[in-house]
């Protein structure tokens, strides 16, 4: 909804069993009991007709006293939680695929003790937290882009107020902030040690010359390290076509290895893998992005290549639901969103309302579960994931390694 003087919007997310009837019943089901309660009343009016006299003047009328302020009414009985997620500007689609991830995940596990309020972030991530913590929310769920993450951390921190992020960016996580994002070292880690344990032991990288490339290479030689193996050759590139095919040619030229990560979208692997492949062959490896590529599976090149990613089982009967009752599929994003509202549900079983939020409790060892697999918060407050590795195949993905179900 939009509150009268206000530049941010609001939208209550409200749970109505009616349409949860056309949406996934078959969604997680068991968390909370259903709230239900309306009451109807009519009202009679007799008309009578009176002689028509003077009427004396009306008493003058005294204010009425009320309790009602500014800002959103005050809930005693329901936990104030906030989703900070971008819903105008070139961002809009994404974060409106979250917002409708969290309604749904409110209907599927029949939440009655958790209302969620979404602040428009593309107004002004620091404004859209200023209000969130004036309207008494006690958790901040997102923002999504890490320089957002960066403008609420401060506001958050001072209202006692925890952030559960969106963002994959590992540098704006603790002191209060926690990330549930995919992180791209972890998918780098997981292929990197199955790939080690089917004997590979000479690895080398084609990574993009930004931060993401930077950390995937981090990420290589460390885990490469770990498993005892040895990275023989890293090369980066400029983010064109002419930079990619040189690297991938310098890579094919230099030291014999047994296995090449390529940290980049599946159509730069498509274009890269012929080139790599060009002077022996070589197992190659991928990241998490290709987990939404089906483009990989016709490519002849990319058959056999392994890469490692958040299990795709419960999300496919999210998205099922999704489609349902949105009309359209979701942004693979937005899984995060339901998650993030599966913990807080669980969380809100021990959490009085109108209380601070828990934090302690998020670094259960236990850690949580969701449509994204089962993860736990480290003790920088980074979400780690239990992955599972996939080959690429001529119909489309096999996963070869299946994510642990518990830790």
């Amino acid at each position: 909804m939009m509150e009268s003087g206000m530049t941010l919007q609001m939208t209550e997310v409200a749970a109505q069993r009616q349409d949860y009837a056309r949406g996934g019943r078959h969604m997680l089901r068991g968390f909370a009991k259903w709230a239900m309660a309306g009451a109807m009343a009519g009202l009679l009016a007799a008309c009578q007709m009176v002689p028509k006299v003077e009427a004396p003047p009306p008493p003058p009328e005294k204010p009425v006293e009320t309790d009602i302020g500014p800002g959103l009414p005050t809930d005693t009985d329901r936990h104030r939680v906030a989703l900070l997620v971008p819903q105008t500007g070139a961002n809009a689609d994404v974060g409106t695929a979250i917002a409708n991830a969290t309604t749904l995940a409110l209907l599927d596990t029949r939440a009655d003790r958790v209302r969620i309020t979404t602040y428009d972030t593309a107004l002004g991530a620091a404004a859209a937290a200023r209000q969130a913590v004036a309207d008494g929310n006690r958790l901040i769920l997102g923002p999504l882009l890490s320089e957002d993450v960066s403008a609420v951390a401060p506001i958050a921190r001072e209202a006692k107020v925890p952030v559960l992020s969106f963002s994959n960016d590992t540098g704006v996580a603790g002191n209060g902030v926690f990330i549930m994002g995919f992180v791209p070292g972890q998918s780098v880690e997981r292929v990197v040690a199955y790939s080690r344990a089917q004997g590979h032991v000479r690895f080398g990288a084609l990574v993009p010359r930004n931060v993401y490339g930077d950390r995937s290479a981090a990420a290589l030689r460390a885990a490469v390290a770990e498993a005892g193996g040895t990275v023989v050759a890293v090369e980066s590139y400029d983010l064109s076509a002419t930079a990619l095919m040189g690297a991938a040619r310098r890579l094919a030229n230099g030291p014999a290895m047994d296995a090449v990560l390529i940290a980049d979208s599946g159509s730069n692997a498509i274009r890269a893998v012929p080139v790599v492949q060009s002077n022996g062959q070589k197992k190659i490896l991928g990241t998490d992005r290709w987990n939404t590529e089906s483009a990989l599976a016709g490519n002849a090149a990319m058959r056999g290549a392994w890469f490692a990613s958040v299990s795709d089982g419960l999300y496919g009967q999210m998205a099922t639901s999704y489609r349902a009752r949105y009309g359209k599929a979701p942004y693979r994003l937005s899984s995060l969103g339901y998650d993030a509202v599966l913990l807080t549900v669980r969380i809100s079983r021990d959490w009085k309302p109108g209380t601070s939020f828990p934090v302690a409790r998020l670094m259960s060892t236990e850690g949580f579960g969701g449509v994204d697999g089962i993860f736990r918060f480290n003790n920088r407050g980074i979400a780690i994931r239990a992955l599972e590795v996939s080959e690429v195949g001529a119909g489309g993905f096999r996963v070869i390694d299946p994510a642990p179900t518990k830790w």
